[in-house]
């Protein structure tokens, strides 16, 4: 019997980096397939809802199709606003910029010693140390990967809700075995990733306004582009909040001159931050389900090594999805608990 359970052990130490390494060189299957899961789950109460209507499924199907490019054309038109924005404007940015890194940068060269032809300016000097190539060339090369996966993800979704590609007949047929047991787990994964979804899209959704608005307030540049990068940024948990507010402060940096009202710029858009995502969202998340920050954080790092800033947005549904599994044998259900420790839960955060 041990030496059994010992073979097990030395089996499970070997197949979890091969699989790590299959999920991590296979990304660009896997992570459009994940993202489509969510998606499908979005849509699979108004396809049920359509089905005891009596509607055909492949009106249903057009429905969701007509209702996601609906989403994509808004989300197109938003960004041929923010670029317009940014095109259109007419204050003098670059002289800004040029003005504030000479208050920052001449300091440092002078402590270094660092040579630079006199009159020069500041921003082409580095900028020529830039491979400027390789620079664009990466940029256009993650353009692509991202229209791929997104198309990808699409054609996915549809799979799912076609039935074509059925998750809760995977899930019955590897690893919950029996049926009722199936069902009854894929409903519990449903009911909480949608919540999740729904949360963290509202929550994104305000935080990205709440920074528009701030930077219209203070007239800070390009309050719509603040707003929607706010807003996408978001959904990388934890880090993604102080990107934002690091970026935003940054730019305000250049375009505030008063130091006081600078302040008040950070401190109102650091505020929003705290509201959104460090009061309202641990609260509502906490109604569905407790996973602690330890194992937010280390989740986040590790689907982040393997799939990147996707595996970060993915982290924590993943995360929910790993656990509900583990919480069906009763030999994984001390991880499952850990994952969750009463110690570092989120209800527990949340009312701290």
């Amino acid at each position: 019997m041990n030496e059994r359970r010992t073979t097990n052990i030395l089996l499970l130490i070997v197949a979890l980096p091969v699989l790590f390494f299959i999920l991590k060189l296979l990304s660009f299957i896997f992570v459009p397939l994940a993202f489509s899961m969510f998606i499908a789950l979005i849509f699979l109460p108004l396809m049920r809802w359509l089905r005891k209507k009596k509607v055909p499924k492949t009106i249903s199907l057009v429905l969701v199709i007509l209702i996601i490019a609906t989403f994509f054309k808004l989300t197109g038109e938003l960004i041929q606003l923010s670029s317009k924005e940014i095109v259109t404007t007419e204050n003098n940015l670059l002289e800004k910029v040029e003005l504030k890194l000479e208050t920052l940068v001449i300091p440092l060269e002078t402590f270094f010693g660092i040579e630079r032809v006199e009159g020069k300016s500041i921003t082409l000097h580095y900028l020529n140390k830039i491979n400027l190539n390789k620079t664009f060339g990466s940029t256009f090369d993650l353009i692509g990967n991202i229209i791929s996966m997104t198309l990808m993800t699409f054609f996915f979704a549809i799979l799912l809700l076609a039935e074509s590609l059925n998750f809760q007949k995977i899930l019955n047929s590897t690893i919950i075995r029996q049926k009722f047991s199936s069902i009854k787990v894929f409903m519990h994964i449903e009911r909480d990733i949608i919540t999740f979804i729904k949360v963290k899209f509202i929550i994104s959704f305000f935080t990205g306004l709440g920074f528009a608005l701030v930077c219209f307030f203070f007239d800070v540049s390009f309050p719509i582009f603040w707003g929607l990068l706010a807003f996408v940024i978001n959904f990388i948990q934890m880090i993604g909040s102080i990107i934002s507010v690091l970026l935003l402060s940054l730019f305000a940096f250049v375009e505030i001159d008063s130091t006081g009202t600078l302040l008040f710029f950070i401190l109102a858009i650091t505020l929003v931050q705290v509201v959104m995502g460090g009061i309202l969202e641990p609260i509502f998340m906490g109604k569905s389900f407790s996973i602690n920050v330890i194992t937010i954080l280390i989740m986040l790092m590790f689907w982040g090594f393997i799939w990147g800033i996707p595996g970060m947005i993915l982290s924590i549904p993943l995360t929910v999805f790993i656990k509900i599994i583990l919480e069906q044998f009763p030999k994984t259900k001390v991880m499952a608990g850990l994952m969750s420790g009463s110690g570092f839960n989120i209800k527990d955060y949340s009312r701290r």
